[in-house]
């Protein structure tokens, strides 16, 4: 799936129009996937404590969501296969007067150098993605030694009705091959990462990793 495509354009911006507001992606996380969101945003959070200087990598970016947890000094470079979801990121970075770098790229292809960040970030996009455990390992490449990757995925085999809201997704050209929880840990670790956390929270993986 392209998010050039009308179909995955209009997915996008839906998923970003929800997960800008926490009041609304709660229910629908909770309805959509037996999930509790807040964790997410926790996650998000947590990039406030990273230090003046770091440099982080954030892809697929959507509309820059994790803006609202990092620090001004933090380097933010965002990446996506959608010129539309940049165009957020950038409405987004320029409301909060953040200056920000932007990369129109495939996650499997990425045009950034070995060694370049101290965290890569990936929310909500390895079950788009037809082939995920080469979008992580094109992740881990961009890691310098010592840092993390953080994000979640979507996983199947949570429960029967989220299988079946992933079928759907699929059917609509949104959701990419997939994996369980354990397909997700395997790739982590294929990449070359430690994996420090791996927590499931219904149908939605939270993991963060260590090159």
């Amino acid at each position: 799936m392209r998010w050039t495509d009308p179909i995955g354009w209009l997915g996008g911006a839906f998923y970003d129009f929800g997960v800008e507001r926490e009041w609304l992606a709660r229910p629908t996380g909770w309805v959509l996937w037996g999930t509790d969101i807040s964790l997410l945003y926790r996650e998000i959070r947590a990039l406030g404590d990273l230090p003046d200087g770091a440099a982080v990598l954030d892809v697929p970016c959507g509309g820059g969501v994790v803006l609202r947890g990092m620090r001004p000094g933090v380097r933010y470079v965002a990446a996506d296969l959608s010129p539309a979801m940049l165009g957020r990121t950038r409405r987004r970075a320029a409301r909060l007067g953040r200056r920000i770098e932007t990369v129109e790229a495939d996650i499997t292809r990425l045009p950034l150098t070995d060694a370049e960040f101290d965290v890569c970030v990936c929310f909500n996009g390895l079950h788009c993605l037809p082939d995920p455990a080469a979008a992580v390992g094109e992740l881990a490449r961009c890691l310098k030694p010592g840092g993390r990757l953080v994000g979640d995925a979507i996983v199947v085999r949570a429960g029967l009705r989220q299988d079946v809201a992933i079928s759907l997704f699929r059917r609509a050209g949104l959701f990419g091959a997939g994996g369980t929880a354990a397909d997700l840990r395997t790739w982590l670790e294929e990449a070359g990462l430690r994996v420090d956390r791996l927590e499931v929270s219904g149908a939605v993986a939270h993991f963060a990793a260590t090159r």
